[in-house]
């Protein structure tokens, strides 16, 4: 395997960058070997949404651990309660809506917002786990396209 395409992979594994960084990587590498762009794109989106169930099993055993510490368990009560509280007025008032909001959040294509942010809101908020991968996955699926259509310059705005 390529060390470009290795590069890309890491990067769409990282918290923060993810595909925002991994997948212009994987493009000018495709570009560059005559790879099937369709083929790059999918396989970095596809690995983008894969990570989501890792950070939801690494969450809920490492939460669980640390709330043996008494510091983090007040720490993380305190915090989470009062998110989880105000989470659940708003999605009495938008329902699936929600679900939406978080997809749209994760479909940004800037640094902080993709699936290790939407997992992290989805884990604090308490929401639906099945809803939740679906509308981080269809985020990740929006800003996958963005960022490839910016990676073979079909837009500039962020390249």
């Amino acid at each position: 395997m390529n060390t470009q395409l290795i590069i890309a992979i890491l990067l769409t594994a990282l918290p923060l960058i993810e595909l925002r960084a991994g997948m212009p990587v994987a493009v000018d590498y495709a570009l560059k070997t005559n790879s099937s762009l369709v083929l790059v794109f999918f396989a970095i989106v596809f690995l983008n949404i894969l990570i989501v169930f890792p950070i939801l099993l690494f969450l809920d055993f490492f939460h669980e651990r640390l709330c043996k510490i008494s510091f983090y368990r007040r720490f993380s009560d305190f915090f989470i309660r009062r998110a989880r509280k105000k989470a659940l007025k708003i999605e009495k008032k938008m329902g699936l809506w929600s679900y939406l909001a978080l997809a749209m959040f994760v479909a940004v294509p800037l640094p902080g917002t993709g699936a290790w942010t939407g997992t992290l809101i989805a884990w604090i908020l308490k929401m639906n786990r099945l809803r939740s991968i679906l509308a981080i996955a269809l985020g990740v699926f929006i800003a996958g396209i963005i960022v490839f259509l910016a990676s073979i310059g079909i837009i500039g705005f962020l390249v």
